[in-house]
């Protein structure tokens, strides 16, 4: 993790999603930028909440262990986004982990100045509100995917969301199947299986170390419209 103070740094983000609407008083408010690099985790479950992290950048994966030892993926996120905010209301330590998929950027405001200079602010408590609302939305789809979904739609719906805006092609090394079989509650041989499958249907293409999809549409169809965000 980086760490930068310099107004330079934060403001261009601080006007892009225009955040200064939601403080009374925004200089009197500490922020940082922090910046992580692909897989380093933003928040750890189980931690003591430090503060709270807007996303204002990148990719970020968040997931929940369960008692099996393995984790169940909740939702992508994309700016802007906030984490922290339940455990904050709720007083509880961090609920779910959060992790960087690729190099990302987060505003962060320090607990201490959240509890007693924002959370009597009503811009500031209608904008948690909103994201609070996102949250059960999407925790609802994730719990709907993960429970009644094919491993199939759910490889489907995992190539979708992750997918960048206007990408023809999505290559995915082999050496990752393990992770996104975790990921997508499977195991890697049975999604090497749905690959198979999928790549003499042409919706995929498969080569000796890695996969390319080749038909969004087709993949559209088999995740029923569905999105891990």
């Amino acid at each position: 993790m980086k760490v930068y103070t310099e107004h330079h740094k934060l403001q261009p983000y601080m006007s892009k999603f225009d955040l200064s609407q939601i403080f009374i008083d925004p200089p009197s408010v500490t922020i940082q930028l922090r910046e992580y690099e692909r897989g380093e985790s933003v928040l750890a479950e189980g931690d003591e909440l430090d503060g709270l992290y807007f996303q204002v950048e990148g990719l970020t994966k968040v997931s929940s262990s369960v008692e099996t030892g393995k984790s169940l993926l909740l939702r992508f996120c994309r700016p802007l986004s906030i984490f922290g905010d339940i455990e904050l209301i709720q007083k509880v330590a961090v609920q779910s982990r959060v992790e960087a998929v690729e190099a990302s950027r987060f505003l962060y405001i320090d607990k201490r100045t959240v509890e007693r200079k924002l959370m009597r602010e009503h811009r500031f408590l209608n904008e948690l509100l909103k994201h609070l609302a996102y949250k059960l939305q999407t925790c609802t789809t994730a719990s709907r995917i993960n429970l009644l979904a094919s491993v199939e739609e759910r490889l489907a719906i995992y190539l979708l969301t992750t997918r960048f805006p206007n990408e023809f092609g999505k290559e995915i090394q082999t050496p990752h199947i393990p992770e996104i079989a975790s990921v997508i509650g499977t195991t890697p041989r049975h999604l090497n299986r749905v690959i198979h499958k999928l790549h003499a249907l042409g919706i995929l293409q498969k080569a000796r170390k890695s996969f390319e999809v080749l038909d969004w549409e087709q993949l559209d169809t088999i995740s029923n419209g569905l999105r891990y965000d």
